[in-house]
Formats: C-alpha cells, structure tokens, sequence
C-alpha cells in the first residue's frame, strides 16, 4: 500500500522498510551508524529538470544556479554541476567550495550583505557571472577592487521590492524591513552615474521575494517590478541589461502525507503544503510582462536578455532524509493542569508531591538533534517522520519526540505552546530503543547550518546514484575534529 510520503522511484517501502532510490535506508544505517545524512542523486537530478522546464515558457535563455547556502557538502556541489546547473553562493567560502569543485567564473553569481575584500578579489579575480550588489557603498568597494585587480567587475543591484508572501516571518527577505538589497531611486541613481565606469560592468537587477512562498502570483509581482525598473534604467541612462534575477524560494510540500495535516494552524499548514509547479508560475509572471512591454513599445528591452534563477530548498529539500536511531524511551504524566494534592499531607509533603491523572505520555529520544536540523527550534521547521524499519506498518501511536542535546528546546514540537506544530508525533505502536527513524525532506538547511554543540561530531552523508550505487560523500567526524581548530 503506498504512503502519504511515497514518491515512485525515489522513496519507497520494500519489504516494510523504507529505501531510498532503491536503497535500503536501515542497511545504510547500519553500515554508516545514525546520525545519517541519505541524499538521491537521481532525485537532484529530477528537481533541477523539473525547473529547466520553465526555459520553455519564456522567450529569453534561463541560467538556474543552485543557491549553496542550502546544502554545500562537496559531494553534493559536484552532483549539482554533474547535472549542467549553475550555482549562486554567499560568502567568499561558498565561492571558494565552487571553483574547488568546478564551477566556473560565468556559472557564479555571488550575493550577500557584509562581502568582505578578500572574497571582492576572488570574485573579481575569476570573473563571476554577476556580484548582487547590497549597497551604493558596497558598489562602491567592488569598483576600488575591480580597478587594483585590473579587471572589470560585473555586477547586479538587488532591489528591495517590497513584496510580502506567506511564508514564514525570518524567510521573507523583500521588505524594507529587511537587511537586503538597496532602495530602487539608488540603483537608478547607480546606472546613472556609473554607466560609463571603466571597472564595472552594470549588467543586471536581482531581487528575492523569501523562500517557501506559498503564492504563486507573488512572482508575477515581482516581474512586474523587474521589467518597470528595467524601464526606467533604460529611459534614464540609456543602458539595456543584459539579465534580470528573480531569485528563488519555490516550495516544498512538507505535508505530502497529511496524516497530521489539521494539527497546524491555518497559515504554517498552507506554507508547509505549499506545492505548485515554478514554470507555471514563471509562465504567468512573463506572459503579463511581455504583454506589457508590447503594449509600451519596450518589447526590445526583452531582447538579448537572461533570467537567472536561484533556488536552493527546491533542488535538496526533498532529495535528503535524516536517519536517526532512538536511544532512550520513558513515560511522563500529563500534566493537564489538573494536579491531585492530598490534603491530610503536610505542607512539606504537598510541596513534594503530587498525584497525577493517570493519563501519560510516550517519549522517545533520539541521536538528531536541533545542532543537526536546526530549524526545528529556530523556525519551527516540520520534517515528516517515519519508521525506516517498519515503514508500512500503521503509524498511529502517539509520542514525544525529541533530542540529545542539553537544551529544552531540543524537540520535534513546539515546546513553547504556541500551537505551530503537532504536540505529538505519530509512529508505529511499542517503539524500543535501537529502531531506526526517518526524517523526511530535511535536505535543505540542515547540515549546512549545523554545528558541534554538545560536543557532538557532525553526521557522514551518503549520496545513493543511479543504479542503486552509493558514496559516502562526507564521514563522520571523529574526536580530532571537535578540536581541529583549537590553538
């Protein structure tokens, strides 16, 4: 019987376990010890093509570049570039990691707020496809350090359009409450001034309206900005850009199994289910701009132009799982509020003890915690959880989930009561230290943010292939590491 979760050819139940483009995920387990980082190539692959396709609704060439951020392992950077992607980074580190790997200078666009002059130079230096300028003093630093290099720098302002989406609060990166980007009169202002500037190339505008958007029209929006300041860059300095960026943030649905689906408010379950096709909305969004430019006699604005692209969650979410094993179960009483004090006890004794309803709950405690997977904590993040070892079995038994780190907020719910996940968790009845559990979609924004707290060695990543064939892609680290760079 298929699940909620299955998705042909890629996560699927074999003999009630769950495998991984065709790949037993408990042998892995075994073989490699939990935590464990499991990602599909073949499921990489699939999610890049799946957005290459919106190359063929629109009339100019498409430039896709993978946002690093999401997931940098080098492994994973090579299977990126393997399937004729291109890649955007965010630090001087991220564009090191990519020219390490093979990428390019014309498959590189760098963004970020704070570049510091060394990673300018690199840059510069290898002649990236675009730097997303932040500010009119950052523009400032690239043109002193494209004129020291001796070459020219190619660059792209990023506007803040001041589009809000539904998505969540610390993902929205398109307001004027946000730390990025310049306002729209100093990038004009910009192409004004600097048009002729023998080190800078102003070749292009970026925006990026935030990741996980829910609505789809929020991208026409966004076109509708772009091409109106490609306008005006043109009717006030003459200069036709060579490419437009409409970042990234296409959804993942993180509810395909909607087991617990009326468990989250209204607004987290329509962004954790959010699920509709980027080159239908992508369609949408240029049809009404080229239907625009016709119309004002701006059609040639349109010509000789690219638009870049910069997802990141869209291409890894869902190519990555989590393998975790329970290491401690116990019971607690329900504390519903609702305490049974004894009133013949003496006031030491009252103070000591109470009697509880009968009523508990199931804990189970396993090696993932947030150091792992830190957006449990920090945004509340839902990453649907299975048993890989009995994966067709009921999963309708409820437990507390959480993690081995000495921290409260080290669990699978929302532990500070605000309703924006499930209190429980749902699994397969009488569940023992040792089963192996599943975290599902958290191949975004999990190891790439994650960190050594506790004193914890961070997880090894295998990269299951075509065929059925796997690379351990990262190893477990060992005592050395957590001191590898102490003096």
């Amino acid at each position: 019987m298929l699940q909620g979760w299955d998705i042909e050819n890629f996560l699927e139940v074999k003999n009630n376990r769950l495998h991984v483009s065709g790949v037993d995920a408990v042998e892995l387990s075994e073989q490699h010890g939990t935590p464990l980082f499991v990602y599909s190539e073949p499921r990489i692959r699939h999610n890049i093509e799946r957005l290459k396709k919106s190359a063929e609704v629109i009339d100019c060439p498409l430039k896709l570049c993978y946002a690093a951020k999401a997931m940098s392992t080098m492994g994973i950077l090579r299977a990126i570039k393997d399937a004729r992607c291109d890649i955007e980074v965010n630090s001087g580190g991220e564009l090191w990691k990519a020219l390490k790997v093979g990428f390019t200078g014309d498959q590189i666009i760098f963004n970020g707020t704070s570049k510091e002059d060394w990673e300018l130079r690199m840059a510069v230096e290898n002649e990236i496809y675009a730097i997303q300028v932040d500010s009119l003093y950052e523009l400032s630093l690239i043109e002193q350090t494209a004129e020291w290099v001796g070459k020219k720098a190619n660059v792209s302002l990023r506007l803040v359009p001041e589009i809000e989406t539904g998505t969540h609060s610390g993902l929205q990166t398109a307001l004027l409450t946000s730390k990025f980007g310049m306002m729209p009169d100093e990038a004009f202002a910009a192409f004004r001034d600097l048009k002729d500037s023998p080190n800078l190339n102003l070749c292009g505008i970026h925006l990026h309206i935030g990741s996980q958007n829910p609505e789809p029209h929020a991208y026409a929006e966004a076109f509708k900005m772009l091409f109106a300041s490609m306008r005006r860059i043109y009717e006030e300095s003459g200069v036709t850009l060579q490419h437009i960026n409409l970042g990234g943030g296409f959804p993942v649905n993180y509810l395909r199994d909607a087991t617990q689906k009326k468990e989250f408010p209204d607004e987290q379950r329509e962004m954790f289910a959010a699920d509709f096709e980027p080159s239908e909305a992508i369609r949408e969004a240029w049809s009404k701009v080229k239907n625009s430019a016709e119309q004002s006699g701006h059609a040639h604005l349109l010509e000789n132009l690219t638009l870049l692209v910069e997802p990141g969650r869209s291409i890894v979410a869902d190519a990555g799982i989590c393998l975790t094993t329970v290491r401690n179960a116990k019971q607690r009483p329900v504390d519903n509020g609702q305490r049974i004090i004894d009133n013949g006890q003496s006031e030491d004794e009252k103070l000591s003890t109470f009697h509880y309803p009968l009523s508990t709950d199931n804990w189970l405690l396993t090696d993932a915690g947030f150091n792992i997977l830190l957006s449990m904590e920090t945004y509340k993040w839902y990453y649907h959880l299975i048993s890989a070892e009995r994966a067709s079995d009921k999963h309708d038994t409820e437990y507390k989930l959480a993690g081995p780190l000495c921290d409260g907020g080290d669990v699978y719910f929302d532990h500070e009561g605000q309703n924006r996940l499930p209190e429980h968790r749902l699994l397969p009845a009488d569940v023992q230290p040792g089963e192996v559990l599943a975290l599902l979609n958290c191949g975004a924004y999990s190891l790439a943010q994650a960190s050594q707290y506790n004193g914890r060695f961070l997880p090894p990543v295998v990269l299951v292939k075509e065929g059925g064939e796997t690379e351990l892609v990262r190893r477990r680290e060992k005592f050395e590491d957590l001191i590898g760079s102490d003096l």
